[in-house]
């Protein structure tokens, strides 16, 4: 039996802003389902808990204080339109902006 594989809503390189609180980042990876640790999935209070059946993207986030890396279900990202760029420390090791306002991943060379 074959299980149906979500479609990701959200790409390598977009902006997005978390649903319920002040932070957004760029999206730097994908998981099609939750690959966290069941530690970190319980720390989520159960009333907000997220569905693990759907993509879960690693961002480089920031806030209003600080820059992180964050591990975010699809049902609590939306765009963000705002076109400001993210200032994450590790956004130049990885991408390159375009003018769009997206970031597109580098292109590293192999030997």
């Amino acid at each position: 039996m074959v299980s149906a594989m979500k479609t990701a809503k959200f790409a390598i390189g977009q902006v997005v802003r978390h649903r319920l609180f002040p932070f957004r980042g760029v999206i730097f990876d994908v998981d099609p389902q939750f690959a966290n640790t069941e530690e970190w999935y319980e720390a989520i209070p159960a009333e907000m808990r997220p569905r693990k059946d759907q993509p879960f993207y690693h961002l480089l986030a920031e806030n209003s204080e600080t820059e992180y890396i964050a591990y975010v279900s699809e049902q609590n990202l939306l765009e963000d339109r705002s076109g400001e760029p993210v200032r994450h420390p590790q956004i130049g090791e990885m991408f390159d902006k375009l003018p769009n306002g997206r970031y597109e991943p580098k292109r590293h060379s192999k030997h």
